[in-house]
């Protein structure tokens, strides 16, 4: 099985685990998995996660997930079939966010345009 291959089904089921599996009441908003960049010796594993909502709650979202992070490759290895289970390092990616903020100034500027 080749890395790509492998970051992908460590994506697909890490989606699943944070958003079907934790019973952790913090976890709010829309989690989303955008990227999964696995060493190639399996060691170490980043996962950039997106998490859509008010600020307080996605902070505590990821906090929560933070502190989830055994019970998350605990589960990681009963679902994957590879010979070993890599290190996770969350990191919050704040893209789709900052997107979403630009796309909005930019239609505002158009409507101001528009409407002037």
């Amino acid at each position: 099985m080749n890395i790509d291959m492998v970051n992908a089904e460590i994506q697909r089921e890490l989606s699943k685990i944070i958003n079907y599996d934790l019973k952790d009441p913090r976890v709010k908003g829309i989690v989303t998995v955008l990227r999964v960049d696995t060493t190639v010796d399996l060691k170490h594993c980043k996962v950039n996660i997106s998490i859509m909502g008010e600020v307080d709650e996605t902070d505590a979202t990821f906090d929560a997930i933070l502190r989830a992070k055994g019970y998350i490759r605990k589960e990681l290895a009963r679902r994957l079939r590879i010979r070993q289970v890599p290190e996770l390092n969350f990191v919050k990616d704040d893209s789709i966010e900052h997107s979403i903020r630009i796309s909005k100034i930019l239609n505002d500027i158009n409507n101001d345009k528009n409407n002037g």
